[in-house]
């Protein structure tokens, strides 16, 4: 990393929320900011609307205006980084930056869980996704495929099962459950409300609704299945990454922490605690 670079900041963007971090080229951590999500999915320019702004506003917390851009580096870990057209697109919008390296959201918490050391990540936040990198330096992805068809154990797909329930609920189907019932109060109390809702789904609006699964879990067995099949399915993840167990395990993003509870004990007992996160990881993309 060339050390003539005063600002080197680094980006962690999902689906639901940006955090921003900007360090000097010695490490020294500066300042933060945090907003709305800036996934390639949601659109190239919203997503460099909310870098910007967030770079605005971290600069504004310590007192400063914004430097020139050719005075910054920026590592960006992008949910949606993994399209090649949509990455295409956001390095040819970005401004004159000192130097741009941009990767998946899910490679930068890689990096920051292990300190860019080999490690095993299963990252569970609007998505999931779960990332190896190799004694050999080689790197593997498994899922992060994406809403609706993957994203296993992420809160959109608790968000959509939830949602189904409650349709079929709705219908006569399936009889309503305390997490129906707060799905249905959520949404808008009717009918009515949940085909609105449902018309307006995205996988952010749709994770919205991953809270009351777990607020429900203790008191509905269907809720408490759903968090349990999600465990199983991000241990799932972990094996297909490393089948013999040899590289430490990490497990990463908003939902990580909330559903330890209902891991399988042989995937609890793997963990080891991250190191840093991945607006971290991102600033290592800088230094490597």
């Amino acid at each position: 990393m060339d050390n003539s670079t005063p600002y080197l900041i680094g980006v962690d963007g999902g689906g639901t929320g940006t955090r921003l971090r900007i360090e000097s080229p010695d490490g020294r951590p500066l300042t933060q900011a945090e907003g709305p999500g800036s996934s390639l999915a949601q659109g190239i320019e919203p997503a460099w609307r909310t870098v910007l702004a967030l770079l605005e506003r971290a600069f504004g917390e310590i007192g400063k205006v914004l430097p020139p851009y050719a005075d910054c580096a920026i590592g960006l870990g992008l949910s949606g980084a993994n399209n090649p057209e949509w990455a295409r697109q956001f390095r040819q919008r970005a401004p004159d930056f000192a130097r741009l390296e941009l990767a998946t959201d899910g490679y930068t918490t890689l990096l920051g869980a292990h300190g860019g050391q080999p490690g095993v990540i299963v990252a569970l936040g609007t998505g999931s996704v779960g990332e190896a990198l190799y004694p050999d330096g080689s790197h593997r992805e498994v899922g992060g495929w994406g809403y609706p068809s993957g994203d296993e154990a992420s809160g959109a797909w608790l968000g959509q099962r939830a949602a189904q329930l409650t349709q079929m609920a709705l219908d006569g189907r399936y009889t309503h459950t305390p997490l129906t019932r707060a799905v249905l109060e959520f949404v808008g109390g009717n009918w009515q409300a949940m085909m609105r809702w449902n018309s307006e789904a995205n996988p952010a609006r749709v994770a919205q609704l991953a809270p009351l699964v777990f607020a429900a879990a203790r008191t509905d067995p269907e809720a408490d299945a759903l968090l349990r099949q999600a465990g199983e399915d991000a241990w799932a993840i972990a094996r297909a990454l490393d089948p013999a167990g040899e590289l430490p395990v990490a497990l990463c993003g908003g939902l990580g922490q909330a559903l330890r509870d209902w891991l399988p004990p042989g995937f609890r007992q793997l963990l080891t605690p991250a190191k840093g996160d991945s607006a971290s990881g991102a600033l290592l993309l800088l230094r490597r």
